[in-house]
């Protein structure tokens, strides 16, 4: 087997971090703002504990459409920064990465869970579980993911969670931060978990233009969240007229149904939902919803047509060539009308019904969550959303157009004669 003799300079990584290099703890928690620079020390640390040898990585993200172009990039990023490539085989098929001593990096989505369960490095055992973007989870991914790190190695086994922080009710927040954190901490310890906190702040390689684009940010929660890298606190969300059932045996009571597309490719996924709407109970019953991230219209239609089948779909109208490709593909999209003011008056008529989700849809779920109105530098609400975060509310808003501008047809005034009255 071939030795690796790497000498690494020291200034190569953030301060903050070089205390956790040769950290290992059961639980590993790095969280906090944007740009932080956190997923790219993890990439960084993954490399060199595989270069040492003993170690095989299980790397996770909800979706494993978004692997390749996060955290997969990211490693091999520092694979080439280290200049250690030759050591390296990428199969960018099978998404893994193979050290020259037979260690590997293996790639999954929890989106196939049977190729989760059945994952098998080349030899040993996976050590290392890291769940890139791990608010996309819930309780139990993180349970099943556990149920990995069976078998004997070399080395101690750890699972790692990284992400931007959204909102305190996270499962997240409540398991692992309640009761012990306090939000202007910035690191803990104890024998079963660590936690990390960071900011743009900590990261020394950013250039001027990142720290400028980064403070420019006014509205009060995503400065907590994504600037600051705190527990948001949901004060002024625009919907709390909604609630989570389990709606698996009510969907197949349903015989009509509205569905909604919002076009999107990269970080801003599409996003599709089906629906039903109880017009005389004036709920809306979100059925099923999901993100397409880097979806060509050809795979769009495809998964357009494994959801609704044939239903009517209402699509963003700003991309008329979109809803073509996808009518040449075999969908019945329609174009949704807008208008002015339409995205504040779609929100404000869903303000009035009763909103029920799905209980396994946890993108819905964080959409309706942190929705939130847009605010100016002193805290004041403006009459405006924030654009951001809210692709699975588009879907739901084009949808629902013809129903939000339906008027309830005039009741007569004309007396009718009954045969026989005086």
């Amino acid at each position: 087997m071939q030795k690796v003799n790497l000498t690494i300079d020291p200034k190569v990584f953030n301060p903050v971090y070089k205390p956790y290099l040769g950290w290992i703890a059961p639980l590993e928690i790095y969280y906090g703002g944007s740009s932080s620079g956190k997923s790219y020390f993890l990439a960084q640390r993954c490399v060199l504990d595989m270069l040492k040898g003993g170690h095989n990585y299980l790397v996770i993200r909800k979706v494993a459409n978004t692997l390749k172009r996060s955290v997969f990039n990211e490693i091999q990023k520092a694979i080439s920064f280290f200049k250690v490539g030759k050591l390296f085989t990428v199969n960018m098929t099978d998404l893994i990465i193979t050290c020259s001593n037979g260690y590997q990096i293996v790639f999954c989505g929890l989106d196939d869970p049977e190729k989760v369960k059945s994952i098998t490095p080349s030899q040993g055992v996976i050590t290392d579980i890291w769940f890139e973007e791990a608010t996309e989870s819930e309780y139990e991914d993180i349970q099943q993911l556990d149920k990995r790190l069976r078998g004997q190695s070399k080395v101690k086994k750890r699972i790692v969670l990284s992400f931007n922080p959204i909102y305190m009710t996270h499962w997240i927040y409540v398991n692992y931060f309640q009761g012990h954190w306090q939000d202007d901490s910035t690191q803990y310890k104890d024998e079963r978990i660590s936690i990390l906190k960071t900011t743009y702040r900590d990261n020394r390689f950013l250039t001027e233009d990142d720290i400028q684009r980064l403070e420019n940010t006014t509205d009060k929660y995503y400065r907590d969240v994504y600037l600051n890298g705190s527990w948001g606190v949901l004060g002024k969300a625009i919907f709390q007229n909604w609630r989570v059932e389990d709606l698996t045996e009510f969907k197949r009571t349903c015989s009509t149904f509205q569905n909604g597309c919002d076009f999107g490719f990269a970080n801003d996924p599409a996003a599709l939902t089906n629906l039903h709407y109880d017009r005389k109970r004036q709920t809306l019953y979100i059925l099923d919803a999901k993100y397409c991230y880097g979806y060509t219209n050809d795979l769009l239609s495809a998964e357009i047509k494994n959801m609704i089948d044939n239903q009517i779909i209402t699509c963003d109208s700003s991309e008329p060539k979109s809803i073509q490709e996808l009518r040449n593909y075999g969908v019945n999209a329609t174009a949704a009308k807008k208008g002015k003011d339409s995205v504040n008056f779609g929100i404000q008529w869903l303000q009035k019904l009763q909103i029920v989700i799905h209980k396994e849809l946890k993108d819905a779920i964080n959409e309706f969550t942190t929705y939130r109105w847009r605010e100016d530098k002193d805290g004041n609400i403006l009459p405006e959303p924030v654009d951001r975060d809210n692709h699975i509310i588009d879907s739901v808003r084009y949808a629902m157009e013809n129903e939000s501008q339906y008027v309830e047809p005039a009741r007569s005034n004309v007396k009718i004669p009954i045969a026989g009255a005086m």
